[in-house]
């Protein structure tokens, strides 16, 4: 029994070991809290570490979701750190994603797609540049820019699915409240999905 007991620890030890060896440092985004008005989406200090997925990605079904696919589906699982996209036709899409960095910066609910910009720009909120005076005001769009080459905005104030240049933060919970998708998979879901197409995250 102890035996089992001594394989049991070893093993836990070499995982927890293994979990910190894949916790490279990563940009996280900071938004703030989830119910404030100052919430942002800049960067966080490259130093910082995050926990990266490890875990499989698993399709799922749209309908223990949504009772229809008008205009598309987008269904983001925190947990998993999977983006899923379904269109009327029988499309289906995943995509692996970046996650808030902790429960309390995360928004779970139905929202939807407000608005969609190719290349876009990025401001600081004003409680933003109260805590890092140091930031620029304005990023245009390019390779600087946290909002990367595409980005879905969604009817909850300053909540993105966007695409980032810092390939390092998607399958990582690295962001203080929105979705970042690889730069090529936000340009794809972009030409899928519209202006009212229906998101959940849970």
């Amino acid at each position: 029994m102890s035996d089992k007991k001594t394989f049991h620890q070893s093993r836990r030890s070499f995982l927890a070991g293994s979990a910190a060896m894949l916790a490279t440092p990563a940009i996280a985004q900071d938004t703030g809290s989830v119910n404030s008005t100052t919430t942002t989406v800049g960067e966080r200090d490259l130093t910082e570490t995050v926990r990266r997925n490890v875990s499989s990605f698993r399709t799922l079904d749209w309908q223990p979701y949504f009772s229809n696919l008008n205009n598309g589906a987008i269904l983001v699982d925190i947990d998993s750190r999977a983006l899923h996209y379904w269109e009327e036709g029988g499309l289906y899409k995943l995509y692996p994603s970046s996650v808030p960095l902790s429960e309390e910066l995360t928004r779970r609910g139905r929202t939807k797609v407000t608005r969609k910009v190719e290349g876009p720009s990025w401001r600081p909120t004003p409680s933003m540049l109260e805590r890092n005076p140091e930031w620029p005001e304005y990023i245009g769009p390019g390779p600087d820019n946290p909002l990367g080459t595409h980005a879905l905005y969604l009817s909850w104030t300053y909540y993105r699915i966007h695409g980032t240049h810092d390939t390092r933060k998607i399958g990582r919970q690295s962001s203080n409240g929105c979705i970042g998708l690889y730069n090529e998979h936000i340009s794809e879901l972009f030409s899928y999905a519209r202006v009212g197409t229906q998101v959940l995250l849970i």
